[in-house]
């Protein structure tokens, strides 16, 4: 640009000394309107270069964001895959696990069932015994405890004092009881005798240990002559080891010495199809 203006400043001096004043003036006005001119061409140039950058930087800047949507995309089609791997076998497992809880929902309804019908079996039991034997005595009592049927017999209705010898109204009472035990062949009867705390020392027995399975013994075999199958029946003694309430009184003691009979199903039948249904949940779980 340099060169051009002293091209022309040389030029108009020259055409200065060769032409008039109008021509010169006129010449001046053209180099002026051509300097005009090329400083608006510089302009635009300048705009235009400054526009190249912008563009150019612009164009960086997509190309460097579309590098990142290809690497992004990419990264989500390998994603997608895993997902559906996944999701493949979630879909898997969830369906052997509602499978698995369908089986154990299965195995704990039997259970349910078993106990139901045991609770029903009880209750059916208690009403035959409540009937058979009936209520009307003070020192009967029929009732169930931990699910279990039993009969309690106070020690002044089956026995005389520091005796293993039942009486006649004993008799009469377990042959009532008898009727019920053979109308269940698949329950057993568990006699438990149980003392007071006054120790026994008397004939052959040593203790009331002894005296308290002398006394079960005596309700079995009574029991057995009224047609009850001796398999369904067990003699058991607890001494004075259970009492219902302290031994500090003649009323209380004679509370303690009682016999109790209890009529349930036969255990190992119950619990070996618990045991049953118990490992085939475990064995469910393990799978």
């Amino acid at each position: 640009m340099k060169k051009v203006l002293l091209l022309s400043a040389t030029a108009l001096l020259i055409l200065s000394s060769c032409v008039s004043k109008k021509e010169f003036t006129a010449l001046e006005a053209k180099q002026k309107e051509t300097q005009d001119l090329l400083n608006s061409a510089t302009v635009k140039l300048n705009r235009c270069l400054a526009d190249e950058a912008a563009s150019a930087a612009r164009l960086k800047e997509m190309e460097e964001r579309l590098a990142d949507m290809k690497s992004a995309n990419k990264d989500l089609i390998e994603s997608t895959k895993d997902m559906t791997v996944l999701t493949t076998k979630g879909a898997e497992n969830l369906e052997k696990s509602l499978e698995s809880l369908k089986e154990k929902d299965l195995k704990i309804s039997r259970l349910q069932d078993a106990l139901t019908k045991k609770d029903s079996v009880t209750l059916a039991l208690v009403t035959s015994l409540k009937k058979e034997v009936g209520l009307d005595d003070e020192d009967i009592e029929i009732n169930v405890e931990k699910s279990v049927v039993f009969i309690s017999l106070s020690d002044k209705l089956l026995f005389r004092t520091g005796s293993y010898s039942i009486t006649e109204r004993a008799k009469e009472i377990l042959g009532k009881v008898a009727t019920v035990i053979n109308s269940k062949p698949d329950f057993e009867a568990m006699v438990e005798g149980h003392t007071d705390n006054v120790p026994y020392q008397s004939g052959v027995l040593l203790d009331n240990w002894d005296l308290s399975v002398k006394r079960s013994t005596a309700i079995v075999r009574a029991l057995q002559e009224q047609g009850v199958n001796p398999q369904q029946l067990i003699a058991a003694g607890r001494g004075d080891h259970l009492p219902l309430v302290e031994n500090d009184s003649p009323t209380n003691r004679a509370i303690n010495r009682r016999t109790k009979i209890y009529v349930l199903p036969k255990i190992d039948q119950f619990y070996e199809m618990i045991e049953t249904e118990m490992k085939n949940l475990s064995a469910a779980e393990g799978n």
